[in-house]
């Protein structure tokens, strides 16, 4: 899907309607900085966990992680694969369920992306260490090349691949911000 078309709703909108917390993997801190902040003002619970924050604060936000307070949690693939990261997955895993893993700019897995990481090339054990936890992989700027390298490095199976055109995703993306909003109105109206 191109930038802009829609990407951010495959993972948010089933956030909001499943148990458990989504864990959506950036690369980027201004990018998880600005996703949250807007979740945040249409009343979705979101954080983020990263090198902005200080350790009070850091502290405070998984609190309320494990607190079953957050639907969706942005962290860069270098602190989720981090030695002192794991442990507090598989915590969240068992005490409240992680209901998906979103690798947003999943063009970084692969070795032929242009924004090669190679962090983003062990998000594999994630697969390894939770296979019934469902994964997606999105990006705007993939070629067969690097969907198939996408689908083979992060060992997802029989994957559904959605290739859209930006006229499309137009259409497509007014009617689920329409379809999101309607949800959240009716989770707070009741």
């Amino acid at each position: 899907m191109p930038t802009g078309g829609g990407k951010s709703l495959c993972f948010q909108l089933p956030a909001l309607l499943k148990p458990g917390l989504t864990i959506v993997v950036s690369p980027l801190i201004s990018l998880m900085q600005d996703q949250v902040a807007s979740l945040q003002d249409n009343g979705i619970a979101a954080t983020f966990l990263n090198s902005s924050l200080g350790l009070t604060e850091t502290r405070k936000r998984e609190t309320d992680i494990m607190q079953g307070k957050i639907k969706l949690l942005y962290v860069a693939p270098e602190r989720l694969l981090s030695e002192r990261f794991l442990p507090f997955l598989e915590l969240i895993n068992t005490q409240q369920s992680i209901s998906t893993f979103a690798i947003d700019e999943a063009h970084c897995v692969s070795e032929w992306g242009h924004d090669f990481r190679p962090e983003y090339r062990q998000l594999q054990m994630l697969r390894e260490s939770y296979p019934d936890v469902p994964m997606m992989a999105l990006t705007a700027t993939a070629t067969k090349r690097v969907r198939g390298d996408i689908i083979a490095q992060l060992n997802l199976q029989q994957p559904y691949v959605h290739i859209a055109s930006f006229s499309v995703q137009i259409y497509i993306m007014k009617s689920a911000k329409k379809l999101m909003l309607k949800i959240l109105l009716l989770k707070h109206c009741r």
